[in-house]
């Protein structure tokens, strides 16, 4: 429809001069539909957000559930809501001791805006430190502590008193100091590449923060629910944060966001003065309702573990001259391939295809794949024999 494609031109503002532009007319499992009658392999998740897969039954029978009961009452914190009650209590019972009190809010980035604030209210101290090639938003606070200078310097001035350790790095972990509030760390980098940390520079990490009394603050936004091959990143190391924060796959499609810390802690956001993070469609309870039942269908199809087994499998088929590695843990994976122009060639080739990856903001060398971890081995093989076809068209 040539109209609804120029209307998507002129009224609808962009992120880029070349938005993709699929006309999306329905989604399903792990695929994509679009008017032209095509069907694309949903090789992205809306960037690890349809963890349990496009439309899954289970939550579109909580999203008709909720709805025919009520929506929007009242902001954040005032009434008692079942959905929002019922979907802490399921999470926080999947979470370490400590990680007992969720405040659910609209996105990752204000989970961590909100997270950067806790952290300051704990602690009395204003230094906030991230990590080299991290990504965590593009709001103020989140784009501070994020480390790409294409995205920060035209938003400048930001945050103050803000500083990076070099990502795995365990000299750096020296830098952590008395007068630091809060690290803000991502278990397994994301935009960077899908980056793991060295063996033990997590629990190192953990130890100085403890001992210089910092708030070692987890980004679970993109690595939570399943992604890892676990249910959340920070099970790998066994290492656990003060603060966790969650977004993207966390409202089974739908956006939200929420930050988890302990009881104690966020009785701080209460008083003095009240309203310390305040928030109107924070744990909305159409989100809440379908977060809940994504995570029951996380838990009941064993997820976690089919990510495991199919992110292997891309790797194992994933063999070919023209790349380099393919890094990562379940279904979180970087495909290198050492050449940012190649990249493009590949994901859009591919697409013609029917494939759909995507690349990195900080990683142009490399394209992700990171599809609903209910992708079946058969649909893992047509992806694979697709972006190698992909790969021999771009080297020729």
């Amino acid at each position: 429809m040539a109209h609804l494609h120029d209307a998507f031109h002129r009224h609808l503002a962009q992120t880029s001069p070349h938005p993709l532009a699929l006309d999306v007319v329905k989604a399903e499992g792990c695929w994509i539909h679009t008017r032209d009658g095509k069907r694309y392999l949903d090789l992205v998740a809306g960037l690890a957000v349809n963890n349990v897969g496009h439309r899954h039954p289970a939550v579109l029978e909580a999203l008709r559930d909720q709805s025919e009961r009520y929506l929007h009452v009242i902001p954040y914190g005032e009434f008692i809501q079942e959905p929002q009650v019922r979907f802490a209590e399921a999470l926080t019972a999947l979470l370490p001791a400590g990680l007992d009190s969720v405040y659910f809010v609209n996105s990752g980035t204000e989970a961590i805006e909100a997270a950067l604030k806790l952290a300051k209210r704990i602690t009395g101290r204003t230094r906030l430190m991230g990590c080299r090639k991290s990504y965590h938003g593009s709001t103020h606070g989140s784009l501070s502590l994020t480390d790409n200078e294409t995205k920060k310097y035209r938003n400048r001035p930001l945050l103050p008193d803000t500083a990076y350790l070099r990502y795995g790095n365990f000299e750096d972990l020296e830098l952590i100091d008395a007068h630091c509030a809060a690290v803000v760390v991502e278990p397994i980098q994301g935009d960077a590449g899908v980056r793991l940390p060295p063996e033990g520079w997590l629990m190192a990490l953990r130890i100085r923060c403890t001992a210089v009394g910092a708030q070692l603050i987890f980004d679970e936004v993109q690595t939570g629910f399943g992604r890892t091959g676990r249910r959340f990143a920070f099970e790998h190391s066994g290492v656990v944060p003060d603060i966790l924060v969650l977004g993207k796959a966390l409202g089974g499609g739908l956006p939200m966001g929420a930050f988890v810390s302990s009881a104690a802690h966020m009785a701080l956001f209460t008083h003095d003065p009240m309203l310390g993070h305040i928030t109107t469609f924070g744990g909305h309870p159409l989100p809440c309702a379908t977060g809940l039942a994504a995570l029951r269908v996380l838990e009941d199809e064993a997820l976690a573990e089919r990510a495991d087994r199919m992110g292997s499998l891309f790797k194992e088929l994933l063999d070919h001259l023209g790349i380099l590695e393919v890094r990562g843990t379940g279904l979180m994976l970087a495909v290198e391939l050492g050449d940012a122009d190649r990249v493009q060639q590949v994901v859009h080739l591919a697409l013609k295809e029917g494939v759909m990856g995507f690349w990195f903001l900080s990683c142009p060398s490399a394209f992700r794949i990171a599809p609903p971890l209910t992708i079946n081995e058969d649909q893992v093989r047509y992806a694979c024999r697709t972006i190698l076809s992909a790969l021999d068209r771009a080297m020729t």
